[in-house]
């Protein structure tokens, strides 16, 4: 039998694999919940340690040390001291990074003396082998008094030695480290014993931090008075107390690595990494290397994506070519072709590009670029009320604004978090990318300077730098109003730049992929068919007055060419007395400023559900006014409005366009701004200023073009 309620916590500092071993050790047996009372996510997943014992483990926040700064670095903290009502681990594995072994070994150490059973995985070898670093992991494990494992989560490698020493510390009732890395006892011997008075179970260590942080647990007022007062009539010194910690713990551990790890020479040759960061971090070169990164990122998804998108087209317009043809008229025909079909091909037609953009970004976050973006960027950032670290969450923003405004739980300031959360949805997401794309095709011409930049690009990457830069603006205006005063930090760490793995490159496409189909997709089909009826269908009074008058216009027609023509003026005409019609014409005097017909109103009105259901929303108005085989590009190009004028003008397809980079129209998103914010005054404020923003910027647009 499965030993029950064995609870294994994942620890580490961030960046040191900790996240893959626990994708390796779990696979898809993986959950994801919040830590309670705060929006931190909580990974848990469960292993067969071996055939008799079964655990849930939990993939607790990366921390650098136990003296936490961010929101998710005191959900570690208390998770380790025992005072998270939910998590409490019977054993930690604590994940180091062997390329960065004496910064890992402060955090090592200080949960070895919390007296928790723990086992480190040992992880990043390989580059510390690159690096020239060779570890004695069995001496290093005599010296720390707990057991080690060599892994390599990307590989596989060691995972079986990890779950079978798990097991024997298991099977060892859970044996706590022996020996005290540090004589913490020292540090305030008075207060540790009168706390130990209080709490006989705790260890030396765990006494110094009831003491430091006593104010952050869920104590009663007595018990907080008595622990305040035992710091008054000792004299305890928090800050003093942990600085002679940690010096005397870089103490210990400079002895432990030059007695176990033998490192290269400072003054040998630099490795690969810093020798291309000092191109890549250049003051002057590494910002025209990161527009060229961008640019040819904008570039490639339409470059690559083009053959596949055409060949999309080209065989939606044969369908329903060939449903026109072979199936009689009938509402279910009807209902085939203009609902279901023309749905599927405003879904199916842009999943190329999608797959693209998440592939070309997974593969700048997995070569370690991504990081250095956020380096160059932090002086700019500071100056409109950010850091660095805002960009991250604002470069995912391309990719949606959902988790993109999660992440930016890792900003440790409070006033820089609610900034990056405020700004993050100008940043123009995968969702907008199909609007952008048909509208280019519709009024910029495909045009290569130099031979081979190509105009369409330029203008797709303008719409991004559009957002990004519309972003900084409100970021710095915001930045006065948002009365939150709290120090600042921007502490990164750079990873190694690495080959990407290209099998996750893939694997992220097609997940991505079948996330924009499944789920985006369900919105839009949705919309489509309900679009599909109210297109189709009107007040029965003016549906009647309709069809009477085309039905005796059809009797007067000779030819088959004015049979055609009045059938035409007939589609067209019903759909503007449909209920579709009415409600676009309802709100046409209000948009018609910024060049936009009611048609382009009802897309406006229904891309709140999502932004990329424009698309499916013109394939259903424009197969429902009109029979024919072509591409919804083409139906596009050639509408007119009742003056005979082109709706997609270059002033009105430019103004459409700069509506969509900066009106917020997404639910998904005003929900979760809401529950990182736990406060509906900011997605609130957040609509009313997007949607301001958005009307006036295009509106200005279209009367200058």
């Amino acid at each position: 039998m499965p030993a029950p309620g064995l609870h294994i916590g994942l620890v580490g500092n961030p960046n040191s694999g900790k996240t893959s071993l626990f994708n390796a050790l779990t696979g898809l047996n993986q959950k994801v919940g919040n830590f309670p009372g705060v929006t931190v996510d909580k990974k848990t997943g469960h292993i067969a340690l071996d055939e008799s014992i079964e655990a849930e483990i939990i993939d607790l926040p990366g921390t650098y040390s136990l003296y936490p700064r961010r929101a998710d670095e005191w959900v570690a903290y208390k998770v380790m001291m025992g005072m998270d009502s939910e998590v409490k681990p019977d054993v930690v594995v604590l994940v180091a990074d062997a390329s960065n072994l004496k910064r890992n070994l402060l955090f090592c150490s200080q949960i070895i003396d919390l007296k928790i059973p723990v086992v480190v995985a040992l992880t990043m070898n390989d580059i510390a082998a690159k690096k020239g670093i060779k570890i004695d992991v069995e001496g290093l494990a005599t010296e720390l008094g707990v057991p080690i494992v060599s892994v390599n989560p990307r590989k596989n490698k060691g995972l079986t030695q990890l779950r079978k020493t798990l097991a024997q510390l298991v099977k060892l009732n859970l044996k706590v480290p022996a020996r005290n890395f540090i004589e913490n006892k020292e540090l305030a011997p008075k207060p540790i014993e009168s706390i130990q008075k209080i709490f006989p179970q705790l260890s030396d260590y765990a006494s110094i931090h009831y003491l430091i942080n006593h104010e952050s647990f869920p104590f009663d007022d007595k018990m907080q008075e008595t622990i305040e007062q035992i710091e008054i009539d000792n004299k305890f010194n928090p800050t003093k107390t942990q600085a002679e910690e940690i010096m005397q713990r870089y103490t210990h551990i400079r002895q432990i690595m030059q007695q176990h790890v033998i490192e290269p020479d400072p003054l040998q040759k630099k490795i690969f990494t810093e020798r291309l960061d000092n191109v890549l971090l250049h003051r002057v070169w590494g910002y025209v290397i990161l527009l060229s990164v961008l640019f040819l990122l904008f570039q490639s998804i339409f470059w690559l994506a083009s053959y596949p998108m055409d060949a999309i087209d080209w065989s939606f317009s044969k369908v329903t070519g060939y449903l026109n043809d072979n199936l009689q008229e009938a509402w279910w025909s009807n209902l085939l072709i203009n609902g279901i079909v023309a749905g599927l091909s405003g879904i199916l037609v842009f999943v190329p590009q999608i797959m693209i953009l998440f592939g070309l970004i997974t593969i700048l976050e997995d070569s370690g670029y991504m990081a250095r973006i956020s380096f160059l960027t932090d002086r700019l950032m500071r100056k409109v009320g950010l850091n660095g670290k805002s960009v991250m969450p604002m470069i995912s923003g391309f990719a949606c604004a959902v988790p993109a405004i999660m992440s930016a739980r890792n900003i440790e300031n409070r006033k820089e978090r609610l900034l990056t959360i405020m700004v993050t949805p100008l940043m123009s997401c995968s969702a907008r990318l199909p609007v952008y794309t048909i509208l280019i095709a519709l009024v910029i011409p495909d045009t290569y300077y130099l031979g081979f930049l190509s105009l369409q690009g330029l203008v797709m990457m303008g719409l991004y730098l559009l957002g990004t830069v519309m972003a900084l603006i409100v970021s710095y205006v915001m930045k006065w109003f948002i009365n939150l005063k709290e120090k600042s930090f921007f502490i990164l760490e750079l990873p190694m730049y690495r080959e990407p793995r290209w099998k996750n490159v893939g694997v992220t496409m097609v997940e991505k992929a079948k996330i924009f189909v499944y789920d985006a997709g369900r919105v839009i089909m949705l919309i489509s068919l309900l679009l599909w009826f109210l297109s189709s269908y009107g007040p029965s009074g003016k549906m009647d007055v309709v069809e009477s008058k085309y039905a005796a216009m059809q009797q007067t027609a000779t030819n088959q060419e004015q049979k055609a023509a009045i059938n035409k003026q007939y589609k067209s005409e019903k759909l503007q007395n449909s209920y579709a019609g009415i409600l676009g014409r309802s709100i046409e005097p209000a948009i018609a400023p910024l060049g936009y017909d009611w048609k382009i109103g009802i897309a406006l009105i229904t891309s709140f559900a999502a932004r990329e259901v424009f698309v499916g929303t013109m394939a259903t108005l424009y197969s429902v006014e009109e029979d024919d085989d072509s591409s919804l590009r083409q139906k596009m190009q050639s509408a007119v409005r009742p003056d005979g004028s082109k709706v997609y003008t270059l002033p009105a397809a430019l103004s459409l366009m700069v509506f969509y980079v900066l009106a917020m129209q997404c639910m998904s998103t005003l929900a979760i701004v809401k529950r990182e914010t736990r406060s509906w005054k900011w997605p609130a404020i957040q609509l009313a200023y997007m949607t301001f923003l958005a009307y006036v910027v295009s509106w200005v647009v279209y009367q200058v073009f």
